[in-house]
């Protein structure tokens, strides 16, 4: 399997040309599955695919991990660009969800409602454990076991009635099965990894994993990328993904440098970044 970031916060010294932005996509090739995993804020993902000899109209299925606009922000120029993939996201009786932080910066980070009505026949919505394509699973039912990310608490959602915290029932865990392991793909992990992780081994209990894929939302403010929790927090949580059974690490966005290099210091090589242009054979 090969994964290649598409875009994301960060860019390689050999990837001058590609754009970066505070979002995520990834492009997945999986037997004979080319999957698109998010398509960050804007249509950015596309050109950057081009220039990694990527055709995005070839790819057979696209997922979004939850409805935030920096993960499917760019679905518009997904859906004018490839007209045959499903798109598959989760259930969600809202788009109006938001960031704010203190009242003092207020904003809203939904998707485009108008535009899921109007591709409405493009997009399949699920609220259950599905199998989109041979050996390609979404996973819907993640408990709350361990904490959720402390950024969290600057992310509202309106359900009509009144604002509330984001209780992220709209995110969703990508999984893919090789005969060797899963690779798991979280987005932003907002549920918190160790969260979704147990979600996967419940779902495949015994199986390893030979990669995890995504943000783990440690980043409190994103303006400033500062940690959302102490150093104490993040060391903790490295400690605890050491104690899964996964092989390799690939995080990026939302963990923020702060957090990527605390957590590098405790897991080694276990732990990539995956900044835009970064590709793995896993």
């Amino acid at each position: 399997m090969e994964i290649i970031s598409l875009i994301e916060n960060t860019g390689l010294p050999a990837h001058k040309d590609l754009r970066t932005e505070h979002g995520l996509s990834l492009f997945i090739r999986s037997k004979d599955q080319q999957i698109l995993f998010d398509t960050g804020v804007t249509g950015n993902f596309h050109p950057n695919a081009q220039k990694l000899n990527i055709d995005i109209a070839q790819v057979t299925q696209a997922v979004i991990s939850h409805h935030h606009f920096d993960h499917g922000g760019g679905l518009a120029t997904f859906l004018e660009a490839n007209h045959q993939a499903r798109v598959h996201l989760r259930s969600s009786h809202t788009e109006q969800f938001s960031l704010n932080i203190f009242g003092l910066l207020k904003r809203p980070v939904g998707l485009d409602a108008t535009l899921l009505q109007q591709h409405a026949q493009r997009l399949t919505f699920v609220s259950q454990f599905s199998e989109i394509a041979p050996e390609v699973f979404l996973l819907t039912k993640i408990g709350k076991q361990h904490s959720m990310p402390k950024g969290n608490r600057h992310l509202y959602m309106d359900t009509g009635a009144s604002k509330k915290l984001d209780d992220f029932e709209h995110e969703l865990i990508l999984v893919i099965r090789e005969n060797t392991g899963l690779v798991v793909f979280t987005g932003c992990s907002h549920h918190g990894v160790l969260n979704m992780l147990d979600a996967v081994l419940e779902h495949f209990p015994g199986q390893a994993i030979k990669a995890v894929f995504g943000g783990f939302h440690l980043i409190d403010l994103p303006l400033i990328n500062n940690l959302g929790g102490s150093q104490s927090d993040v060391e903790e949580l490295g400690r605890a993904i050491l104690k899964y059974p996964i092989d390799k690490v690939y995080t990026c966005h939302c963990t923020g440098p702060k957090a990527y290099w605390i957590l590098k210091e405790l897991m080694g090589t276990k732990l990539e970044y995956f900044a835009t242009g970064s590709k793995a054979e896993v």
